[in-house]
């Protein structure tokens, strides 16, 4: 315990070196979607390999299709210490539109915030402050001592445009990263500015559009409306037998392998300061749609979903046209939970719209992705220390949150490497990431190099 002591100090004594370091990453215009700015994804790529190499860790930079991917490892004085991968992304978004910053995108800056000073900077929050929380709490080990556990860092750069490179490069390097046993991904937020998270739950995305095709060509409405069948119309019927009156997606087999929630974490969920009505007046709304009987919180993070994103047929122009169309189409999403299987779900959607095609109908899908959910178990000893130890740091009991969304690389992890992930972070909602005026609190950046140590020690104990 008196070094753990002897490590928090050290970050706390160093705090204007690491700034200091964090702003000199955060000069770099690492913008990835830009070839304008290969160079400046090259020279961030080679300053984390010289920050690891000075820690006296081995890394290089390592050459991809795209932008270069940074490895790196160190050893834990202990043999037998549990060995960790660390994932970050050291490319940014473009700074556009640049009239709209209140000062150089690339020029960091300390400024005054509602919850204290922050760090205003393209990349700030996403991902370069994250990422250096985790360098800054390593550097403290080091002149402590050394790591409680072996680490293999692991930074890209083109999380930012999809990660193109990214499944071919952990593919050719499968086995030296796959000696870890567990993923620590700090791309992630905090549930609120004084209340660490851990996301432990991401959504599994399955995308098809339909089109609906019926007479051979466009039909004037008033000449052969009735007799002729109208895309539009099968289209309109089929979205709306999607859902029963209670919400609930109609889909056969679709709640296969949908779990319900452990009641410790549903207990958590219900004490959590969520205010339901106003996060619904924020979007002019006054009731939920979705499930009935569910919480907003539980149909984001914890519920499958069915939605149509886009709908077109027939004249859309100004003014009337008395066509009847020849198709008609449509884009459908579905947010997949637990052990759901994306590629059963699109089968049997295929099948419930083929079901409902009257004589002389056709239809054909275009599938636009699948991919499972992600959970990581909830007995989990590592989720369980993680847990405990920011407790610790913030003195308030971290969140076991979901995610609506998804995160592409905890599940290259899985897949690829066969490797739970640990998804921590220290953002907030309104760190404003992707666009202009990007930040990041002082706060997250200091009580998240301190809350990784207590991580790193708790996972080593």
């Amino acid at each position: 315990m008196a070094r753990i002591e002897a490590v928090l100090n050290s970050i706390d004594a160093n705090l204007e070196a690491s700034r200091e370091r964090l702003f000199d990453l955060l000069r770099i215009p690492s913008v990835s979607t830009d070839p304008a700015f290969t160079q400046h994804c090259a020279r961030a790529a080679n300053w984390l390999a010289e920050q690891l190499k000075g820690l006296g860790y081995s890394a290089d930079v390592r050459p991809t299709p795209g932008h270069p991917i940074v490895v790196g490892h160190a050893q834990a004085k202990r043999k037998d210490a549990p060995h960790v991968l660390f994932y970050g992304h050291y490319d940014v978004q473009p700074p556009d539109p640049l009239e709209l910053w209140e000062s150089d995108p690339f020029a960091p800056r300390l400024a005054a915030g509602k919850d204290g000073q922050e760090i205003v900077a393209r990349g700030a929050s996403d991902d370069k402050g994250q990422l250096m929380t985790f360098i800054e709490a390593c550097r403290a080990f080091e002149a402590n001592g050394g790591l409680p556990c072996h680490v293999t860092f692991l930074f890209e750069g083109e999380e930012e445009t999809g990660s193109p490179s990214l499944p071919g490069f952990l593919a050719e390097h499968k086995e030296e990263l796959s000696q870890a046993g567990l993923a620590l991904v700090c791309d992630t937020s905090m549930w609120n500015a004084h209340t660490p998270a851990i996301t432990v739950m991401l959504r599994g995305l399955a995308q098809e559009e339909v089109i609906i095709r019926g007479p051979s060509h466009d039909l004037h409405s008033g000449m052969f409306g009735g007799p002729v069948p109208n895309p539009i119309h099968i289209l309109g019927k089929i979205v709306g037998e999607l859902h029963d009156d209670a919400g609930q997606v109609t889909l056969p087999g679709f709640y296969d392998g949908v779990p319900e929630l452990p009641e410790a974490v549903a207990e958590q969920w219900r004490k959590l300061e969520f205010n339901e009505s106003e996060f619904l007046s924020s979007l002019g709304l006054t009731c939920a749609a979705g499930e009935t009987g569910r919480s907003v919180i539980e149909k984001i993070w914890a519920r499958p979903t069915c939605d149509v994103n886009g709908i077109v047929g027939g004249y859309t122009g100004r003014g009337a046209k008395t066509v009847l169309p020849a198709q008609a189409s449509a884009k459908f999403s579905f947010r997949l939970v637990g052990a759901q299987d994306a590629k059963s779900v699109l089968e049997s959607f295929r099948n419930f719209v083929r079901a409902r095609l009257p004589a002389d109908a056709q239809v054909e899908f275009l599938n636009h992705g699948a991919s499972n959910a992600l959970q990581l178990p909830f007995g989990s000893e590592a989720l369980s220390r993680a847990q405990r130890a920011l407790t610790e740091e913030w003195d308030k009991e971290a969140v076991l949150a979901g995610c609506g969304g998804s995160i592409p690389i905890v599940g290259a992890f899985k897949r690829d490497l066969d490797m739970d992930a640990l998804m921590i972070g220290f953002a907030l909602d309104d760190d404003r990431i992707h666009s202009p005026n990007e930040k990041y609190s002082w706060t997250s950046f200091h009580k998240g190099a301190r809350s990784w140590v207590r991580i790193l020690d708790a996972l080593a104990a």
